[in-house]
């Protein structure tokens, strides 16, 4: 076979793969700027140019047009962009490394108990009246403790296996949502109940900029980490059997993989509440146009999680009055965009 042939044999996205993520780049960075533009009170590229402009100290601004405008993209907008984009990464990358750990294209950010985890951490915290803060850090321990559970579980009658795993991360989940129905039954009913069911649909409304600049260092990291157990995880797809062979230390690449995802999961669930379908509806999608190579499907997956997060934000915030939380507008568009390419994704698992 000539080598003319052999490269029109090779599948079309290792064909194309080289070239995607530079395009995702670009087309996050004009999502980020577009979504900056958008809001109650519309701004133009014009607007954005010079604000930066004078922060440069390369055109000059009213004091009045700067205050506005610092506290438009500064204070509003660039928190919410930044967790956005943050944030639909991690859930992306963190679905993507289970879906690969597990050789399952169903499984998701919460397979092992995490949001139940995270979801229960937060309702206590907001029915104990404590900070936001607090209410952030609670929601953080109550997913990383949801996921030890089923992971304990798992290995309470001897070494898990995946099968183990995932029974123990759905009795860890179901544990978890019945102390969160409890306190649900606790709440009153006027004040702390709508509190709690509102954190639950998710919102990125009280996300600061500080807190966007803490959390995304945090979750680029673990997202780099993942990064790092790539080509292992490439080897525990195909078995268990054969990345032993190769040399794969399988639990230490198994479980390294879940504490990186529950890490970023938890950390996202903390800093927006509950999101769902970024985590199995990405990775599909990403895989379509990149391959099943983790080192590039897994920043593939968040940047398409990423685009996806900022343009839902958006919606949230623009088509009513009032914003809808963010977790229904994602629920709303990923069940439809998940049916569209499952299709073709199951030819990829396959």
């Amino acid at each position: 076979m000539s080598n003319a042939s052999c490269i029109e044999a090779r599948p079309r996205w290792r064909r194309r793969a080289p070239g995607v993520l530079p395009v995702l780049g670009v087309v996050l960075v004009i999502s980020a700027a577009g979504a900056m533009t958008l809001g109650r009170y519309p701004l133009s590229l014009r607007d954005l140019l010079a604000f930066f402009g004078a922060r440069l100290h390369l055109v000059a601004l009213a004091p009045e047009r700067d205050d506005l405008l610092r506290n438009l993209i500064l204070e509003i907008r660039a928190p919410r962009i930044i967790a956005a984009a943050s944030i639909g990464a991690a859930l992306s990358v963190a679905g993507a490394a289970f879906q690969s750990v597990f050789r399952n294209p169903l499984a998701s950010p919460g397979l092992l108990g995490a949001l139940g985890g995270s979801c229960f951490g937060a309702a206590l915290a907001l029915l104990l009246g404590l900070s936001w803060a607090a209410v952030q850090g609670l929601s953080f321990v109550g997913g990383l403790a949801a996921v030890a559970l089923g992971v304990g579980v798992a290995n309470a009658f001897g070494a898990a296996s995946m099968i183990t795993l995932v029974l123990g991360g759905m009795i860890s989940g179901a544990f978890f949502t019945a102390l969160l129905s409890a306190l649900k039954y606790m709440a009153d009913p006027y004040d702390q109940l709508p509190t709690i069911i509102y954190w639950l649909m998710g919102s990125l409304t009280g996300v600061s900029l500080s807190q966007a600049l803490t959390a995304a260092p945090a979750m680029l990291a673990g997202i780099a980490a993942l990064l790092a157990l790539a080509r292992p995880m490439d080897a525990l797809a195909m078995g268990e059997d054969e990345a032993r062979s190769l040399g794969v230390p399988v639990a230490w690449v198994r479980y390294g993989a879940i504490a990186a995802a529950t890490f970023v999961t938890a950390l996202a669930v903390s800093l927006a509440g509950m999101i769902g379908w970024i985590g199995l509806f990405a990775p599909h999608f990403a895989r379509l146009v990149v391959g099943p190579r983790n080192a590039v499907l897994l920043p593939a997956s968040a940047l398409v999680g990423a685009i996806f997060l900022i343009g839902a934000d958006c919606l949230a915030r623009s088509l009513v009055k009032a914003e809808i939380p963010i977790g229904i507008v994602t629920e709303l568009l990923g069940i439809p965009a998940f049916l569209l390419v499952l299709r073709r994704s199951r030819r990829s698992w396959t």
